[in-house]
């Protein structure tokens, strides 16, 4: 039987075993898989390991707009018709919750009581943002893509949005596609830490230091290399 104990902030490690009131409430309104479920590959509707964070949030789909902005050259804003009318692709993707087991540590961290069920397997299907990105061009001094939801909630006392990232580099690299890099300046002439670029392991090529003709030069490079393949 479950035993209530004071309020703590979230956030707090739980040198007991008692449930706290703020865990009952993760928990009646989260739930996690049913391990009879690892027997699909992909696991059934309705039997994903389900996390709400925070409050959620009423969205109309005709007027729901996905924006692109900070540190590219041309701020981009997609409806979500926009967004399916591109090129799609689906993949099968196995999703795990960082605090998957956290009900087993002692002391053990104030949030949804996971024992080991938070994990499940889903077929996403959604246009690529890598082309999305390299419509943007993000600038040099860029390093992470940063996605914010549309759901807000208090934790630990401040109210804040719900927000993960991602390393450019990464996003970059999901794309099927070929792709240069372009610096109008001379990347390697700049200052030290400067003469830097976060993304060039995961490309076919650098060109840097021709102006605007560094675009020209990275289309014919982008053609004759699709044209070898």
């Amino acid at each position: 039987m479950a035993k209530l104990a004071r309020p703590v902030v979230a956030g707090t490690l739980i040198d007991e075993p008692n449930i706290t009131p703020e865990e009952l409430q993760l928990a009646v309104r989260n739930h996690s898989m049913p391990l009879e479920a690892l027997r699909y590959d992909i696991t059934p509707l309705g039997l994903h390991y389900l996390l709400i964070h925070f409050d959620i949030p009423a969205v109309d789909p005709t007027t729901w707009e996905l924006s692109i902005g900070g540190h590219v050259e041309r701020p981009l804003k997609l409806s979500l018709d926009q967004i399916k009318a591109r090129p799609a692709t689906t993949l099968a993707v196995t999703l795990e919750c960082a605090g998957n087991g956290r009900a087993r540590m002692s002391p053990r961290p104030l949030s949804q009581p996971w024992l080991n069920e938070a994990v499940g397997t889903a077929e996403w299907t959604g246009t690529r943002l890598g082309p999305l990105l390299a419509e943007a061009h993000p600038h040099d001094r860029a390093v992470e893509v940063v996605f914010t939801g549309s759901d807000r909630g208090v934790q630990g006392g401040i109210e804040q949005q719900y927000e993960r990232s991602l390393a450019l580099a990464d996003a970059i690299a999901a794309i099927e596609l070929p792709t240069v890099e372009v610096h109008l300046s001379n990347v390697y002439a700049r200052e030290s830490f400067r003469a830097r670029s976060v993304v060039s392991p995961v490309v076919r090529g650098v060109i840097s230091g021709f102006g605007v003709g560094g675009y020209g030069l990275a289309v014919r490079a982008l053609a004759d290399i699709l044209r070898a393949s």
